[in-house]
């Protein structure tokens, strides 16, 4: 009777322990990190003259072409920062040297560092012109190895379950839906990649109920709707010539009954979701202050706004060499929640570009709904971000223009979750 009591007793308080182990586990609190890259396919071997250009022979010739790209956004030379440069035999001249490795050193670092549980690639993995099927004669398994597999394929080594949830870019489009395609197979069979389809939602594993992310192809958004050119007056506002629009091949538009309801699909999915972090990925940003991507801009905020203000908790999107954050008050949108999205920009993954300040002014006077948090141009880096319960951690991180690939922490943001649920507007 005593050992029966007392064997009754012990599993009871054996089962105690294991109930309170759980309900420990089950409260402590959850976070989860990771790495956000963009833009990073550019290697200077690669590129190639367009028709009828010359090389650029002497570093004179090369460092006021630069110049001539930083008037055209900044009134004078102030601040001035050229792209590095090496001399590229198979061009005959100098060219931008190519952020790929010294970020994919300096991502690496930081994860290691920091801790990252899975990744982001932000589009236009491949410059200039995405996989070809060989048409320039160079092989897309070249390419793939040089710019995918070797700085990206070991990162998170070690790390359970990692993986890098990758999309296509407009550079990544350029030859042909099949070649875009190629790229696509090859990301979701590479151990290290993951990207089922063009669009697709994504939870990594072991953050179900966390963190779940959702792909939209914005160069096929932007291919079947309507784009104006870019166009600024001399002193950065924007103007626009109604007879003047963007186009894209016949490759570049939907051919599925998914890809036509893109839109719709995300909003379904956003509103389906249980989540905490509902995160949405594009390549081309929402807001940025390059000051030549604002007409794209305009287009994809009137496609993707209204489910991104209801249901997301954050945009994170590449295109602009920049990096950039962002918020949106989602005003116009009735139903959203009363927080602003954060919206943040990592296309500084491979090549430089300049804020144009002027352009950057207007825009934070003619749009009230937008703020800009922190901008900085003509640098390479990446962003590592921290999710916990409530909150959105951001370091934003360059890397030396020496080559070192080492990372080097820009600023630290926060950004509280939006509380989905909480009081919304009418």
């Amino acid at each position: 009777m005593h050992k029966t009591f007392t064997a009754l007793a012990m599993a009871a308080l054996l089962g105690a322990c294991a109930t309170s182990s759980v309900a420990e586990a089950q409260s402590e609190p959850r976070v989860a990190r990771f790495a956000a890259v963009g833009d990073t396919g550019a290697i200077p071997s690669y590129e190639r003259l367009k028709p009828g250009e010359k090389p650029m022979r002497t570093l004179s010739e090369y460092l006021a072409e630069e110049a001539k790209d930083w008037l055209k956004r900044n009134p004078t030379m102030d601040g001035f920062t050229p792209t590095p440069w090496v001399f590229e035999g198979t061009i005959g001249g100098f060219v931008n040297a190519g952020g790929l490795w010294p970020v994919a050193y300096a991502t690496e670092e930081a994860c290691e560092m920091y801790g990252c549980d899975f990744a982001v690639m932000l589009g236009d993995n491949i410059y200039p012109d995405g996989a070809t099927l060989g048409a320039d004669g160079i092989s897309d398994a070249r390419r793939f190895e040089d710019m995918l597999d070797r700085p990206y394929g070991s990162l998170g080594a070690g790390v359970e379950n990692f993986s890098i949830y990758a999309m296509l870019g407009n550079h990544d489009w350029r030859v042909s839906r099949e070649a875009a395609f190629a790229q696509v197979e090859y990301l979701d069979q590479h151990p290290n990649f993951t990207m089922p389809d063009l669009y697709y939602k994504a939870t990594p594993p072991g953050f179900e109920g966390f963190v779940e992310f959702f792909v939209v192809d914005t160069e096929m958004l932007l291919a079947s709707n309507r784009v104006y050119k870019d166009i600024l007056d001399a002193d950065g506002r924007e103007m626009r010539d109604e007879t003047r629009l963007d186009t894209w091949g016949p490759h570049f538009q939907p051919v599925t009954e998914g890809e036509r309801d893109m839109v719709g699909w995300l909003e379904r999915e956003l509103a389906a979701s249980t989540a905490r972090w509902k995160i949405v990925m594009g390549h081309h940003a929402l807001w940025s202050g390059g000051g030549s991507k604002f007409e794209k801009a305009h287009t994809l905020r009137g496609l993707l706004l209204p489910s991104i203000c209801k249901y997301a908790d954050a945009y994170i999107a590449g295109d602009e060499h920049t990096l950039e954050a962002y918020t949106d008050d989602c005003s116009a949108v009735l139903g959203a929640p009363r927080n602003p999205v954060p919206m943040l920009v990592s296309g500084a993954g491979g090549k430089y570009r300049p804020l144009h300040p002027g352009f950057m002014r207007h825009q934070n006077e003619n749009y009230p709904q937008m703020r800009n948090v922190w901008s900085k141009g003509t640098l390479w880096g990446f962003m590592h971000i921290e999710l916990t319960e409530d909150e959105m951690t951001t370091k934003i991180i360059s890397t030396p223009a020496d080559m070192s690939g080492r990372p080097v922490i820009e600023t630290v943001l926060s950004f509280p979750h939006r509380e989905a649920g909480r009081p919304q507007r009418r």
